[in-house]
């Protein structure tokens, strides 16, 4: 089945609002507007709304409406429209969604699924364009998950919604247009795993998001120079699947981490510092990573693509880590 990215989750949010009456979605122009990605397009006039719910301008208010819903039995989906805008939400997300459980000695779960788009590459310029996963991946209480393949994007959200607990879902902005073959048997993920995308012995390609094509393009790039790169999709940013990871890199014993936050701070930074805590001794080269450069995301295009981890970038340090410097 051909499909989109986009009409992937449109599937995903459709078969959740059918599945279960608890379950509405919520956000700034997700109704008549169709959401600002088109992504909720056609559900306001399929569920009324009652179901597909367009909010003030108020992140803050319909974030912390959505967890209050959850806390009384819902199971909301509030949609964020990108994840610059989530900072004006911060505070109920990671001072009440996150810390309740805990808080209450375990009386109180909040069962709510936050969706917001990360990333550049649309020229959306800077307050539109960052990606700042790691920010939540930091926080004890959330899940953090990000679909990368349109199975993920399809079947992440299920189990997102039958969580007990707060699940940010990040999808990159880049892939909605991208369309692609979806098996007819496609089936829920594993929001829990990491996976291995692209077997190899050599060194360990370790991402996840929208980055994941850019990596295993760069993958099939280094099979032409004699170099087989094992690509690892990490799927789950917190809880970090941290066995998957150190799996593969004591298989290739080399390890680069493709982010696109920056590198001050950055997930990949994580993931390295964890590496090298339990197989240091089974690396052959140093870690190394590639990261967005450190600005605010540039508004013109070929700005933009600078400061972004491309193909080029990646192989170009893998060269480096392998010891085959041009």
């Amino acid at each position: 089945m051909k499909t989109t990215y986009r009409e992937a989750m449109r599937a995903a949010l459709r078969d959740a609002l059918n599945g279960d009456e608890r379950v509405f979605l919520m956000g700034e122009d997700v109704g008549r507007y169709g959401g600002c990605y088109a992504v909720s397009k056609g559900l306001l006039e399929e569920f009324g709304e009652e179901r597909v719910r367009d909010t003030p301008l108020s992140e803050s208010a319909f974030v912390g409406a959505g967890i209050g819903a959850a806390l009384g039995g819902m199971r909301p989906i509030v949609e964020v429209m990108t994840v610059n805008f989530s900072l004006l939400c911060l505070d109920q997300i990671v001072n009440t969604a996150a810390t309740l459980r805990h808080m209450s000695g375990g009386q109180f779960s909040v069962p709510i699924v936050v969706r917001m788009t990360t990333g550049a590459g649309r020229q959306l310029a800077a307050q539109h364009s960052h990606s700042l996963e790691c920010w939540y991946a930091h926080v004890p209480g959330l899940r953090v998950i990000a679909p990368a393949t349109l199975e993920d994007m399809r079947g992440m959200l299920k189990l997102a919604l039958a969580d007990p607990d707060p699940v940010i879902l990040f999808e990159h902005n880049a892939l909605y247009n991208q369309e692609g073959e979806l098996e007819e048997d496609w089936h829920v993920t594993d929001i829990r795993r990491a996976v291995v995308r692209r077997s190899g012995s050599d060194v360990s390609l370790i991402s996840y998001g929208g980055n994941l094509h850019k990596v295993l393009a760069a993958a099939e790039a280094l099979a032409k120079t004699g170099v087989e790169a094992e690509v690892v999709d990490l799927r789950s940013l917190r809880p970090l699947d941290e066995e998957s990871i150190l799996a593969s890199v004591r298989k290739t014993h080399r390890a680069v981490l493709v982010d696109e936050g920056w590198r001050t701070g950055s997930l990949a930074g994580e993931i390295g510092m964890r590496i090298a805590e339990r197989a240091f001794y089974d690396l052959d080269a140093p870690l190394a990573r590639v990261c967005t450069e450190e600005v605010p995301i540039p508004y013109p295009r070929h700005l933009e693509q600078a400061a972004l981890p491309q193909i080029e970038s990646i192989v170009e340090k893998v060269h480096e880590v392998m010891g085959q410097h041009a």
